[in-house]
């Protein structure tokens, strides 16, 4: 299996398109004014104390006030309490092996109100995107991920992924990680460091560490500021996709922005410094994601109705506690074997199609997938270990129940941030929502125009028009074509393109620098 990375850097969103032999497996998108992202830490007051919950809402600068749980706080809380407190009042780092180590430890049968209070300042992470009407969850056992392994204050163990089963390999990756590690942290070391050397993990250990020792030197700063502080920013969602991702199936990486390019690229010389040149830097006339065909396939598997082989579909719908999945075999064509095999057939090629999905929008939750009934107990069986299957490729953490006696699968897989929803059905940018349209015939008159008026009012010689493919077909058609004509008459520089993203009558207008330039009848250029 090859894998590539697609990276599209638009004025106000980022998009990241994961591949798998050239078929679309994960897709993130987000503002690039985005900043609760998980994994960020902030140095926040305790806003409300809520002892019915055993809770507490904190000030992240969210929006709504974050939620901590007293179990979030961590066992090792009395150290970390004492940590902070002394730290942030002396306004000095000290580092935490040469800090008094508390040997009290947080049970679980205590109270919230015990141990905060209001206003009192502390560290917190993010573990929860805010999703819906719920504001960001956190927790104030920090944790800061690395390729190879993941580094906690406040802890002295080393654990290894339960996915390394060979004994002599976590024996020898447990002793390095003991000899290297600083006092007062615990390491978790991640699955893709099985046969690592030990000058990596030494090397991802230092780094860590670091980024520890800057985060409270951050703090150290900042004591005493009344509002929550931004001391710790995770890297950025293309970066961190890319080191729980990254393996030698990589073929490439490809980016729009010379910025983020340059943020990948070197990342990539850190960890894999022989494979740093499949980071591209991307520069087609077309857009990146229709270049590599992303926007067809996210057409394809986005919305209510997903369809897939031979006529067989499923209904996904969504609320904010749980989702709803409802398999059918469409006009798929029937076996002449009986309804069951016909069902089962359909149902497990339901299961690969629905794990697809589920990772594709980042589904998570409770979902419950009402599948076609079937009555032999070998091939619901046979349905449920396809199931887990498809889903042991899926880094989310999930668990998944077998078929219940109404013929319902409960999937239970883990939500740190708000489901994926690309909508494919929008408001028509042509009529403005008004139901009534210029005539068709008319539309290349109207693009004239517009050209004239960039070119002889508002003085843009060199921009690039981009159109629904249709159109673009139509304007470029023939040796003496409208779009040869137009560049003579008006500009050699103009270019036009095809756009998969633009409805059939949509038009837009792009300096050279990518920037839109508005032309719409409703608006003006300043």
């Amino acid at each position: 299996m090859t894998s590539e990375l697609i990276v599209d850097v638009a004025k106000d969103k980022v998009s990241i398109a994961l591949l798998e032999d050239k078929r679309l497996a994960e897709f993130q998108q987000e503002g690039r004014l985005a900043h609760y992202a998980v994994g960020n830490i902030y140095l926040a007051r305790v806003q409300k104390l809520m002892p019915g919950l055993n809770a507490c809402f904190v000030n992240v600068g969210a929006e709504r006030a974050a939620f901590l749980h007293y179990l979030d706080l961590g066992l090792q809380w009395p150290w970390m309490e004492k940590y902070y407190s002394q730290t942030l009042a002396k306004k000095r780092y000290v580092p935490i092996d040469r800090a008094t180590r508390s040997e009290e430890t947080c049970g679980k049968e205590g109270h919230i109100q015990d141990v905060l209070k209001l206003q009192q300042q502390i560290l917190v992470q993010i573990v929860k995107e805010p999703i819906s009407t719920k504001g960001p969850r956190i927790t104030c056992e920090i944790s800061f991920a690395g390729r190879y392994i993941v580094l906690m204050p406040f802890g002295d163990k080393v654990n290894v992924s339960s996915k390394i089963t060979q004994r002599s390999e976590r024996a020898r990756l447990k002793q390095i990680a003991q000899s290297l590690k600083p006092k007062g942290v615990s390491i978790i070391i991640r699955t893709v460091a099985e046969g690592c050397s030990a000058a990596d993990l030494e090397q991802e250990i230092k780094t860590l560490y670091e980024k520890w020792e800057t985060t409270m030197e951050c703090a150290v700063e900042q004591a005493g500021s009344n509002g929550p502080v931004l001391i710790y920013e995770e890297t950025s969602r293309a970066v961190g996709m890319l080191r729980d991702l990254f393996n030698p199936s990589f073929e490439s990486i490809h980016v729009n922005d010379a910025e983020v390019y340059r943020e990948i690229a070197d990342y990539v010389s850190m960890i894999a410094p022989d494979r740093k040149g499949i980071v591209k830097l991307y520069n087609g006339a077309l857009p990146i994601l229709d270049n590599f065909e992303v926007t067809r396939q996210l057409a394809k598997s986005f919305g209510r109705i997903v369809s897939y082989q031979h006529g067989a579909y499923m209904y996904i719908e969504s609320t904010e506690a749980m989702h709803v999945i409802d398999i059918n075999s469409g006009n798929r064509s029937k076996k002449n074997d009986g309804q069951e095999l016909n069902a089962l057939d359909v149902n497990l090629v339901s299961a690969d199609e629905l794990a697809h999905q589920l990772r594709l929008r980042d589904l998570g939750g409770i979902i419950v997938v009402d599948f076609i009934d079937m009555e032999e107990p070998e091939h619901r069986q046979a349905l449920y270990e396809r199931m887990c299957e498809n889903m042991s490729h899926d880094r989310a953490k999930h668990t998944i129940l077998p078929l219940s006696k109404f013929g319902l699968m409960q999937i239970t897989r883990q939500r740190v941030r708000p489901a994926m929803e690309v909508k494919m059905e929008e408001s028509c940018p042509t009529c403005q929502g008004t139901g009534t349209i210029k005539s068709s015939l008319l539309f290349t008159d109207t693009l004239e125009s517009k050209i004239d008026q960039l070119v002889h009012v508002h003085g843009i010689r060199r921009f690039t028009l981009q159109l629904h493919p249709f159109v673009y077909a139509y304007v470029c058609k023939g040796l003496w074509s409208l779009k040869r004509q137009w560049q003579m008459h008006y500009s050699w520089q103009m270019r036009i393109i095809p756009n998969q993203q633009l409805s059939y009558l949509q038009y837009r207008f792009l300096t050279p620098d990518g920037e839109e330039v508005d032309m719409h009848e409703h608006a003006e250029i300043r």
